[in-house]
């Protein structure tokens, strides 16, 4: 076996002839570096793990954490560095080489076939010894024994259709255990889960890395980081900017690694005097794309001045809720009125004539025009403004003035606002829609997802400017399953779950693991 370089380094009098020690780590990768066409992805990265402990891989979208597991798991190929798993060099080509090798990975979308049971889900491409048939007896009896041991329960024969989010995880993580990995990589695992199964993952991966694991844990909630980490490397612009233990530092300092500058994790909750009703929602029914009821006889009001937070796990009825608001899809039955002014499947123009401004779920589809340029997106709402436009021309000198001053008003970082939209990041995309939306100075604020896949630095900026709203006067109806953001920024809390409002908490007074239970359908929790 080779030297290790890093052992040598710290033992200059060791004998170059003398036999090297075993390696401290069970996984290596040593200057990892992988461009791709104009992004340098991973520069020089080292970053390893010890059997027995948690190390969290923390870091903005794009600072390089995907494509360091996509390398480790097969499925990028350096340009540079070496990855050893004991001591041992590895050439990893593809996934099946990944986990021949004892490397498993949980991905955040799970890779399940609704369609089949757990036990064939575990048995799913591996071979059998009564081939051509599926041992699947002996599969699942190994399910129940690993099940068992590490409190994943969990029925082997039920269909990954009927299981709930936090099932199908603990089958992602039973597909990895089952192929008796030694190292377990997970990606934003605790995206879709409740604070309760949240906490209940936690003890599995503690369970886990005690029986001798190695675990990679992926995650941008810092409060998780610092519960479950044994180390943390931070990852920025492609560059380790630092690694820590929780023990050596606090959530603003990791915050600080990340971005490169001090970030304010908890925006301020201005007090406001709240005032008259602004957005009524009653006996609101919403079919969802298969024919089924998606929203449920859903019922609330937000006042002008609050922020009214609606928290639950994703698909109970959330996106098809704010899209029947926006006039984007049909309500089955049911009213919704902005300021007094009836909107129940108005058209989209009527229902933000009536003071809507809506940022949408899923910002590349429904938030901007990719080819259009950065102006262009500006513009969409407030082209045909005498303004903008007279006797069917466009006035491009005011054109160009509102959109630079959108521009450096909501700091979006564009090189110019001729610049394709498609060429900015997630949250500069982001920021545009909110510039947009926010400068017409609306009565109601529909805000879906707001923060989502958008890194701290422009989460940050995002809740202030809510907030701002919010002093303005504006009502707000914040649509978010990041429950930290709900607590920070909401006055009132609503849960839904299947398409039914479980209840409506005063902020002051909630707690994680009230909204925790309400949002697993336990209904009027204390």
């Amino acid at each position: 076996m080779p030297a290790n370089s890093l052992q040598s380094q710290s033992q200059p009098e060791s004998q170059s002839e003398s036999p090297s020690p075993p390696s401290p780590y069970l996984l290596e990768m040593r200057g990892i570096t992988k461009q791709f066409p104009g992004v340098l992805a991973n520069d020089r990265v080292d970053f390893n793990v010890k059997a027995g402990e948690v190390h969290t891989l923390l870091g903005e979208n794009g600072a390089g954490k995907s494509t360091l597991m996509n390398v480790l798991y097969g499925l990028h190929q350096p340009d540079e560095g070496e990855v050893r798993m004991n001591g041992e060099q590895l050439s990893i080509s593809s996934p099946s080489d990944a986990i021949a090798r004892g490397i498993g990975m949980v991905h955040q979308h799970f890779m399940l076939v609704p369609t089949l049971t757990v036990t064939e889900n575990v048995a799913l491409g591996l071979k059998s010894d009564r081939r051509p048939l599926t041992d699947l007896p002996t599969v699942e009896k190994r399910i129940t024994e690993l099940s068992q041991a590490y409190g994943l329960q969990v029925d082997p024969n039920a269909y990954v259709w009927q299981l709930a989010v936090g099932e199908r995880q603990r089958v992602e993580i039973l597909k990895a255990l089952y192929r008796e990995v030694s190292l377990l990589v997970l990606d934003e695992p605790t995206a879709v889960l409740t604070p309760q199964e949240v906490e209940e993952l936690i003890a599995v991966l503690r369970q886990l890395a005690t029986d001798g694991r190695g675990l990679v844990f992926i995650s941008h909630k810092l409060h998780e980081v610092m519960s479950v980490s044994d180390r943390i490397t931070v990852l920025r612009d492609g560059h380790v900017s630092g690694e820590t233990t929780p023990a050596e530092t606090s959530r603003e300092q990791l915050a600080q690694m990340m971005v490169g500058r001090p970030v304010k994790l908890v925006p301020d909750k201005p007090e406001v005097d709240v005032g008259e009703v602004k957005l009524v929602i009653k006996d609101l029914e919403v079919e969802g794309d298969r024919g089924n009821l998606a929203v449920n006889g859903i019922s609330l009001e937000v006042l002008a001045g609050e922020i009214f937070g609606l928290a639950g796990v994703s698909g109970n009825g959330q996106r098809e809720l704010a899209q029947a608001i926006a006039g984007l899809r049909e309500a089955k039955s049911g009213t919704v009125s902005i300021d007094g002014t009836d909107v129940t499947n108005a058209h989209p123009s009527s229902v933000r004539k009536a003071g809507l401004s809506y940022v949408p779920e899923e910002r590349m589809r429904d938030g901007v025009v990719s080819g259009f340029s950065v102006s262009e997106n500006m513009m969409l709402l407030s082209r045909r403004e005498s303004e903008f436009a007279r006797f069917g021309f466009m006035r491009f000198g005011a054109i160009k003035e509102h959109s630079s001053n959108l521009v450096d008003r909501f700091a979006v970082k564009t090189p110019n606002i001729d610049t394709p939209t498609r060429n900015l990041s997630g949250g500069n995309i982001q920021k545009l829609i909110l510039a947009r939306e926010l400068s017409s100075s609306p009565k109601v604020i529909l805000a879906a997802q707001p923060t989502r896949g958008v890194d701290i630095g422009a989460a940050e900026y995002i809740n202030e400017q809510l907030a701002k709203q919010k002093a303005n006067g504006c009502a707000t109806l914040l649509v978010s399953e990041d429950l930290d953001e709900v607590l920070a920024l909401a006055d009132r809390i609503g849960v839904i779950y299947e398409g039914r409002l479980m209840d409506v908490i005063d902020a002051k007074t909630a707690t994680p693991h009230q909204l925790g239970l309400l949002m697993a359908g336990v209904a009027k929790a204390a």
